[in-house]
């Protein structure tokens, strides 16, 4: 059985909807890197690839395509939902249906995902269930900041340690 190398990492970065030229989706800075845990299968598989022989001090700039990123749009992750399913206590609240607004919500397995809001009608709310980069081609510069063996503990959470990494 081979083991996973994992490694936990640093970086900061620009990410950039399409190319270089694109418009600024994220940027994290020095102040306050990113630090994720390479190898637990978290992030995007391509972006683990690229960065993942990098060394602390190396810079780097790359593109992923979207279908190696979040994938397309899928127009059937788009849904109408009774206006209903938002009662809390039997009333909807004031400022919950907002067009735009990002709900967190549950599947019907019970697993935790988010919808955004594209119209709300009478008895309808149109959902959008697709991640919110789906469809883009990303870009990303930055700079590894530095690079460590990760803890038992992290292997085992599959997390760092600290970290404000969701699950």
């Amino acid at each position: 059985m081979t083991k996973t190398p994992f490694k936990v990492v640093s970086v900061t970065y620009e990410l950039r909807a399409g190319d270089s030229g694109g418009d600024v989706i994220e940027k994290v800075t020095k102040e306050k890197p990113a630090e994720f845990l390479l190898g637990a299968g978290k992030l995007i598989d391509e972006f683990e690839n690229k960065v993942s022989d990098l060394k602390e001090g190396e810079n780097f700039e790359f593109q992923i395509d979207s279908d190696k990123a979040y994938g397309p749009v899928k127009q059937e992750a788009k849904v109408d939902l009774p206006i209903t399913a938002f009662q809390i206590d039997g009333k909807i609240p004031e400022d919950l249906l907002q067009p735009g607004k990002v709900l967190p919500m549950k599947d019907q397995q019970g697993n935790p995902l988010y919808g955004r809001v594209i119209e709300v009608q009478e008895q309808i709310v149109k959902m959008d269930f697709n991640h919110p980069l789906a469809g883009m081609d990303l870009h990303f510069k930055g700079e590894v900041l530095s690079t460590r063996k990760p803890t038992e503990k992290e292997v085992e959470n599959k997390k760092v340690e600290g970290s404000s990494e969701t699950e």
